[in-house]
């Protein structure tokens, strides 16, 4: 589906993946939404690139509908939906060591948030024929991130859930992607551009969200913003215990280097 005179919608936009994808998607022609849970950012957004501002916590199921409502009154039926909003805790300790409350929010913002968009959205979609939902996932969707369990289940989910979107409705003229980005520099890991730009491996936001827009416009279903993550994936399918190993071996590696296990540092190990 092309960008151009779509009505687009983006959850956690007022940074970062969200806000550099809102900007590519106003300069492709798109009417833009622009979602955040803190309202001001989501306004500072859109006001930049003439779209509005919808201030929504996707854990709830309401306000995602009313999130839709809004769009839909101001830019037309939602064309494309893409649920970006995410979050990264961190094992205290062991791998199961986050508390309930983590677990649960890791749980509602990767995975009930865009079932509720889809809940939400499909009705119309089917009815229209036409529509793309894009869930954002994460490379650790496919793999898996050392040091935060949860982040990684709940990912793992968001994949599969945007497969069975894209099972169900392909029939229904639906398209879904999920994209599966590594090492982004967005406030997520507490890194910058300049950062980017000393790591090869560690890509800007507006690298992802120029993968986003291709993706989707070429209908893909699996958005890899680093190809090394399908080469990644493809060894774990072939032999998984030796993955296992190596992952492990890394872990090693990041404990050796940092002398602790730092979501925020293993893109210099990889």
């Amino acid at each position: 589906m092309k960008f151009k005179n779509a009505s687009v919608v983006i959850t956690g936009a007022g940074s970062g993946i969200g806000a550099a994808l809102a900007r590519l998607a106003a300069a492709k022609g798109a009417r833009v939404t622009v979602s955040d849970i803190d309202g001001a950012k989501a306004e500072v957004v859109a006001q930049e690139i003439g779209g509005i501002a919808v201030p929504c916590d996707v854990r709830d199921e309401q306000a995602i509908k009313d999130l839709i409502a809004k769009a839909s009154a101001a830019h037309g039926p939602v064309d494309i939906f893409v649920s970006n909003a995410g979050l990264g805790r961190g094992d205290p300790s062991h791998a199961a060591s986050q508390h309930d409350e983590d677990w649960m929010l890791n749980w509602q913002v990767h995975v009930m948030a865009h079932v509720y968009a889809c809940r939400a959205l499909l009705p119309d979609m089917i009815a229209r024929k036409s529509g793309h939902l894009v869930n954002v996932a994460s490379a650790a969707g496919l793999l898996n991130q050392i040091g935060d369990a949860a982040y990684s289940a709940t990912k793992h989910a968001a994949v599969s859930f945007a497969e069975s979107l894209a099972i169900t409705h392909g029939a229904d003229g639906i398209k879904a992607s999920v994209v599966c980005p590594q090492y982004v520099a967005t406030p997520l890991l507490g890194l910058s551009d300049e950062d980017a730009a000393a790591q090869a491996n560690l890509l800007t936001a507006d690298d992802v969200a120029a993968a986003v827009v291709d993706g989707v416009e070429a209908d893909r279903f699996l958005i890899l913003s680093h190809p090394d993550v399908a080469e990644y994936t493809r060894h774990r399918a072939l032999d998984h215990d030796r993955w296992i190993m190596g992952m492990q071996m890394l872990r090693a590696k990041a404990q050796d280097t940092f002398g602790e296990i730092s979501v925020e540092s293993f893109y210099k190990l990889v």
